[in-house]
């Protein structure tokens, strides 16, 4: 590493010192996939078993089956995508019983198995897999030993409504047949046949399970837990990152009504009362007695893409292969950038924990309750076993907020008023300033085309800090790095290809001749930064496609053919197709400022295939983008719950709209000045689309793909796709519209 990095970032932004971005060779990132730790951070115990069985093989893991009833587990969580109502629907079709016949049971770090993250379109993938394969199993084996207590074929057997139903009218059920079986064995790698056709449960319709209590004003989030005797707690951030804490009136502090504890342990400070009320005013007079340092440097939003190329990264090479075809002298060349996002969870993060007789338990709305648990045990000094962490939904997150950081201040505030239940709730300032933004990227493109008309060569860089600072240690949790003992974050590493970090989906499924494409990995800013729903395949998706649109104007052709031409994945012509048929592609309004936009990807290229369509409107004098039609087509493999899809990809065109046109956090020198509503943009209720269609292409018998992040990236590039069409300019700067 150059020795520049000595300096560090503070140099830059004050001095402005130029840190050298050697372009460093490193082992290839394949080589992090082939480690016996799958990309979601959980250890391979059996690679050749399917989905999540290869990191958590043995059956009772995922089935148990006794008097009391049939209980299902799964390490993933639900997140407001209906995936726990599609995981039942799963398992209880394979076991041949009713959904009602299940206790369901996810992310609880004593009872389910470890799955690591519930992230990256991996759900359905993975645990879906995992419990299609496992209940067969377990159903399997309870014909088997029903067939030998009556000594017949276990062909000769039928099953439903967790009983066993021999030729003769015998009957056994689940619960008497568990006697002769053991499950705690691994799974197999093949398991009992079943024909699409067959299914009554996939592939169909049924109610969520999670929506009755959110839409009846229920219990339905961490937010709205309560538990007996509980004590109310409000932390006391530092104005930003980096800041010491040089002077605090604890005392003062403590003689407030209702207050319990004063927690002072370095530059980390929290308060403790019996009443809600009384934490949020002693938290304010804490913030008015506490003075701190300066704290780190912020550099001014409107430079951010100039600095990025310049701040020391390290190089990962992507793909460099193939040789150009002779040229035409037909180029496209673009920069295409992108702001820091925050997540904008609607309910501030929230956790709940309680340190009774030497063990932890804690409620959480993480996407990982068995990293989050070796974090909080590690910062606490604590035994693996002694602490718990059950996942409890919360109120509007994909990706990682500041979930994990309520979690840790619940657990370190709880330890010092032993016995007592304790609800840490955050404030939305303190969720807009320190969770963990989506990184600012820029991207660099050049592609051209040869004598007849393709893609002869294909060229990307593209700059990003860290997508993925998840809880790989103590140091990743804020409330650690504050106290008088800080700890150190863990290095930050990308994920491996195909999967993907900042470059994920920057390789083009598009044949493209020959391609060099790079990304320039930064690890030092002064915003921390991690994962957002799709991760940089939000602004990959939204650069490729735009390159598509000006390569196939040079070429003369139309941009859906160009496309097409290009393509020989025949699942994903089908999408392209679907979409360009069913919008009636290239219709549209004959009004003027009307623009119209495709958009298409296969996410990360190894799961679901969606293509997007969309028609805008772009008032002539104040500039705003009105989305008038939305048609989507989407291919996820075999579809388990129809419904709960179109909401997934219903939602993602909202939220991808969001980001595209709206969303960026505004800061400068002086601080982040997105601390509400009022300072990050998001899209309104009268900015919805007006018009959307989903259409579904079911793929019976096919592997589940994954859905929900499908389509950011191809939204986004519909959109752009639409502007550059109604406005005769190609805008390249996200977000595309004047702020809401």
């Amino acid at each position: 590493m150059s020795s520049t990095t000595e300096f560090g970032r503070r140099a830059f932004l004050q001095g402005g010192s130029l840190l050298m971005a050697f372009a460093l060779m490193p082992a290839a990132r394949k080589a992090l996939a082939d480690t016996e730790v799958d990309t979601l951070g959980t250890v391979v115990l059996a690679p050749d078993l399917p989905g999540s069985l290869r990191t958590n093989p043995y059956l009772d893991a995922w089935i148990k089956v006794g008097v009391e009833g049939i209980t299902v587990y799964t390490g993933k969580v639900e997140l407001g995508t209906g995936v726990k109502t599609a995981l039942l629907q799963i398992a209880a079709e394979r076991l041949d019983v009713s959904p009602a016949a299940v206790t369901f049971l996810t992310a609880d770090t004593a009872l389910t198995p470890n799955e690591g993250y519930t992230a990256g379109s991996h759900t359905i993938f993975d645990s879906g897999t995992a419990l299609f394969n496992a209940a067969a199993q377990v159903r399997q084996m309870l014909m088997e030993s029903a067939a030998r207590r009556w000594g017949v074929e276990v062909s000769s057997l039928q099953t439903g409504g967790a009983m066993i139903t021999a030729p003769s009218g015998a009957r056994m059920s689940y619960a008497e047949a568990v006697a002769g079986v053991d499950l705690h064995q691994y799974a197999k790698a093949s398991s009992p046949d079943i024909s699409p056709e067959q299914f009554k449960l996939i592939g169909h319709a049924i109610p969520r399970l999670d929506i009755p209590a959110k839409v009846s004003g229920g219990a339905a989030f961490v937010q709205d837990m309560r538990l007996p005797g509980m004590l109310h707690a409000r932390v006391i951030r530092p104005p930003r990152p980096g800041c010491t804490l040089t002077g605090f009136d604890k005392q003062a502090i403590e003689r407030l009504p209702g207050i319990v504890k004063v927690v002072e342990d370095g530059n980390y400070l929290a308060v403790v009362a019996r009443d809600e009320w009384q934490a949020i005013k002693a938290m304010r007079a804490g913030y008015a007695a506490a003075t701190w340092t300066t704290g780190e440097v912020i550099p001014d939003q409107a430079v951010i893409h100039q600095l990025l190329p310049k701040l020391q990264s390290r190089r990962y090479p992507i793909q460099h292969e193939g040789q150009p075809t002779p040229s035409s002298g037909k180029t496209y060349r673009a920069r295409v950038t992108k702001q820091y996002l925050m997540h904008g969870s609607i309910g501030p993060s929230c956790s709940l924990a309680w340190f009774k007789d030497g063990r932890l338990t804690v409620w959480t709305h993480t996407q990982g309750v068995f990293p989050l648990r070796a974090g909080i045990a590690e910062m606490l000094g604590l035994p693996l076993a002694a602490v718990r962490c059950i996942h409890a939904e919360g109120s509007g997150c994909y990706g990682h907020n500041g979930a994990d950081d309520a979690a840790a201040d619940a657990a370190l505030i709880a330890m010092r008023v032993p016995g007592l239940p304790v609800r840490v709730q955050w404030m939305r300032e303190q969720e807009n300033l320190w969770e963990p933004y989506s990184s600012a990227m820029l991207t660099e493109l050049e592609a051209g085309l040869d004598s007849s008309g393709r893609i002869n060569h294909w060229k990307y860089q593209l700059w990003t800090t860290p997508h993925n600072e998840r809880i790989t240690n103590a140091g990743r949790l804020v409330p650690a790095r504050m106290l008088a003992r800080p700890f150190a974050s863990a290095p930050s590493v990308p994920i491996a290809h195909p999967e993907g970090d900042g470059d994920r989906n920057a390789i083009p499924l598009y044949q493209t001749g020959a391609s060099d494409i790079d990304m320039h990995f930064i690890s030092e800013m002064p915003f921390r930064t991690s994962a957002m729903r799709s991760l940089g395949a939000h602004i990959n998706v939204f650069a490729i496609e735009a390159c598509l649109d000006e390569l196939a104007a040079q070429a003369g052709v139309d941009a859906v053919e160009f496309r097409l031409s290009h393509l020989t994945d025949p699942r994903a012509r089908a999408v392209v197709e679907r979409a360009r048929d069913e919008f009636a592609w290239p219709r549209r309004s004959s009004a003027p400022g009307t623009g119209i936009g495709l958009g298409f990807a296969r996410y990360k290229n190894i799961m679901g295939y969606c293509a997007v369509a969309v028609e805008i409107q772009v008032h002539p004098q104040t500039g705003e983008i009105a989305i008038q039609r939305v048609v989507t087509a989407v291919d996820v493999g075999q579809i388990v719950n129809p419904d709960g899809l179109r909401n997934q990809v219903e939602g993602g065109i909202v939220q991808s709209s969001s980001w595209t046109l709206y969303e960026a956090v505004s800061y400068d020198p002086g601080g982040v000045r997105s601390y509400d509503w009022s300072g990050y943009p998001i899209l309104r209720f009268p900015q919805l689309p007006k018009h959307v269609e989903v259409h579904l292409i079911d793929q019976p018998g096919q592997p589940f793909l994954g859905a929900a992040e499908i389509v950011q990236g191809p939204m986004a590039a519909a959109l752009g796709n639409a502007v550059a069409d109604a406005t005769g300019q190609r805008r390249l700067a996200l977000p595309l519209a004047r702020k809401a």
